[in-house]
């Protein structure tokens, strides 16, 4: 009969400073990609904020569509800034060391902008699916109160599985420093635990929100192709719904690049690595500008806003 045998190990002690791995490049070259993720970051800033200054500035804007925009906006800088001011630090810097806590808060706002761009998306699909499905109801439906609890929602619910999960990490001990990753997340935390944790495992591929939102375009394109005889209303309502649609494929794609990218495992490492950034680079840096364009309201209410401050410089 065999016996079990306990595994001995010494966990690590408070405090605890990790090493990130980060990218293999020579401090000649970290300067130049220095400039280039900063000015990719004030790109993202500049797009970000412009779409949520006009949302909250233009009172026509003032729809639910238009909210959940601005509240995708907001989430799109929690998730470029954690991650690239970071990358800011490596090039300039060389520093790759990041206390225990700053770590874990990185984790934390990497993962809640992973879990509420979908919950998010998701609130927007349903919008959508209000708007086009149900048109004669849509402000009786979709009122102040409801668009808030809406929102709130797609909020709490990607807290509350992000709070969960790191709930489960609660008394791991760790028996290493060296994160092999360019930033601090929780399966890169997790590589350093002393023990096995499939809980954790299991639950951190359980959180996606990809049935929603195909329920509610699976309904939006079945009401669409039910209106043949009303071509102006199906293509003003495929309108509304592209810039989302277009979004959506993009962070699905990028999300697909990165799971394909650590498949084959000749691909150079820092290819690997350039890959899994770019879900907090591409997003967040295409998002504002395909609503700015494809959204007719809100590039009015831009080149609107930028006339009117042009104007006001000149009159001075």
């Amino acid at each position: 009969m065999l016996r079990m045998e306990n595994v001995s190990y010494v966990a690590l002690r408070q405090p605890i400073v990790f090493e990130l791995e980060g990218f293999e490049v020579s401090r000649s070259h970290g300067y130049p990609l220095f400039a280039l993720v900063l000015a990719i970051y004030f790109l993202v800033l500049l797009g970000n904020v412009v779409v949520m200054g006009v949302i909250a500035i233009d009172k026509t804007l003032h729809k639910p569509m238009y909210v959940m925009v601005c509240n995708l906006a907001a989430c799109d800088l929690l998730g470029g800034t954690a991650v690239m001011t970071q990358l800011m630090v490596i090039f300039l810097m060389g520093e790759k060391r990041i206390p225990y806590n700053s770590a874990y808060a990185q984790a934390i706002c990497v993962h809640t902008y992973g879990a509420a761009v979908q919950t998010i998306l998701s609130a927007m699909a349903y919008d959508r699916y209000v708007a086009v499905c149900e048109p004669l109801r849509y402000h009786a439906i979709m009122t102040t109160a409801h668009m808030v609890f809406v929102i709130l929602l797609a909020w709490a619910v990607a807290i509350i599985l992000i709070a969960v999960l790191f709930a489960l990490n609660v008394g791991t001990p760790l028996c290493g420093t060296y994160i092999r990753h360019v930033y601090c997340s929780n399966r890169s935390i997790l590589n350093l635990a002393c023990v096995p944790t499939p809980i954790n495992d299991i639950y951190g591929k359980f959180v996606s929100s990809f049935l929603i939102i195909f329920f509610c375009y699976s309904k939006i394109l079945s009401a669409c192709l039910m209106r043949k005889s009303d071509k102006g209303s199906r293509s003003k309502a495929l309108q509304t719904c592209a810039s989302h649609l277009v979004i959506y494929l993009i962070f699905e794609i990028v999300s697909l690049i990165i799971i394909l990218s650590n498949r084959f495992p000749q691909v150079p490492m820092n290819i690997k690595k350039f890959c899994t950034i770019l879900i907090y680079i591409v997003p967040p840096l295409i998002n504002p500008i395909i609503y700015g364009f494809v959204t007719k309201e809100l590039r009015t209410s831009i080149i609107k806003l930028l006339v009117a401050g042009s104007t006001s410089r000149l009159g001075e």
